[in-house]
């Protein structure tokens, strides 16, 4: 055995964890080294000390009401000022996670539209060509018309009833079309989640 393999031993002997033939090899060393033995002796009168002073602090009482003046002195944890807030005003703070989860949603969707899509009253007159949309020339649309994720060619004398909205597409349309509403184009991603909204809203109403 070696000083390495002696001092963790030393501590299982303390314990009183040590087998008797680990007890036995320890003291054999012990005589032969004296560095271990004053190691061991030093250890032994460590723990001595501190099994005595356990014993003092088990017997020990603390005056009466001393507990109650430290826990008393100790400094008040402050609760957060937002949610404070949130307790005195709970109708608005569900609100306000509703819109972070519909907007997180709708953040996500916008990733996710890449696809062509179209909507609108009157399709019959429409043309799909890949992600092409075409409404033939001479045509009337009756309507509004949503084009996501393509390119609308409006023809010559088209006439359209309704709106024209794109969305992360390209619109081309001949200078003889007629749109009696608005022409929306919308490109970027705060004006599509605008877009959302309003139609949300106006599905709810």
């Amino acid at each position: 055995m070696n000083c390495r393999e002696a001092l963790p031993l030393m501590h299982e002997v303390l314990d009183g964890d040590a087998t008797a033939s680990e007890a036995w090899e320890l003291r054999k060393h012990m005589t032969e080294c004296e560095s271990c033995r004053e190691r061991y002796q030093r250890l032994e009168s460590s723990e001595t000390l501190v099994r005595s002073m356990s014993g003092f602090a088990s017997g020990f009482t603390a005056p009466y009401g001393m507990t109650d003046r430290i826990m008393g002195n100790l400094p008040i944890k402050k609760s957060s000022s937002w949610f404070n807030w949130m307790k005195r005003h709970p109708a608005i703070s569900v609100a306000v996670i509703f819109m972070l989860l519909m907007m997180g949603s709708l953040f996500s969707t916008w990733n996710g539209d890449k696809e062509l899509v179209v909507k609108g009253v009157d399709l019959e007159e429409v043309v799909i060509k890949g992600n092409t949309v075409m409404i033939p020339s001479g045509h009337t649309l009756d309507g509004s018309l949503v084009v996501q994720g393509g390119e609308l060619q409006v023809g010559e004398n088209v006439n359209v009833t309704g709106n024209i909205t794109i969305i992360d597409g390209t619109l081309n349309m001949a200078s003889t079309a007629h749109i009696a509403g608005q022409i929306t184009k919308i490109d970027e991603m705060f004006g599509w989640l605008w877009y959302k909204l309003t139609n949300f809203i106006d599905v709810i109403r």
